[in-house]
């Protein structure tokens, strides 16, 4: 299954398996969109990303770490 901008959840999810040492509130945004255009089921283009789509990702991973 490949994700999509949108899957914010699935992708916070995999930020955390490959990135489990990383404390996401102190990650800055244009090095979490690196993260997430390498991952390994992420299929989307860059240029659908905006600073909201980030926020999403960031705090379902804040979310998800707790």
């Amino acid at each position: 299954m490949s994700y999509r901008w949108t899957d914010s959840l699935d992708i916070a999810l995999d930020l955390i398996e490959v990135h489990p040492d990383v404390d996401p509130m102190q990650l800055h945004f244009p090095q979490l969109m690196q993260w997430v255009l390498a991952l390994e089921n992420f299929d989307d283009d860059p240029k659908h990303c905006g600073e909201r789509v980030l926020e999403a990702i960031q705090l379902a991973w804040i979310s998800e770490a707790d």
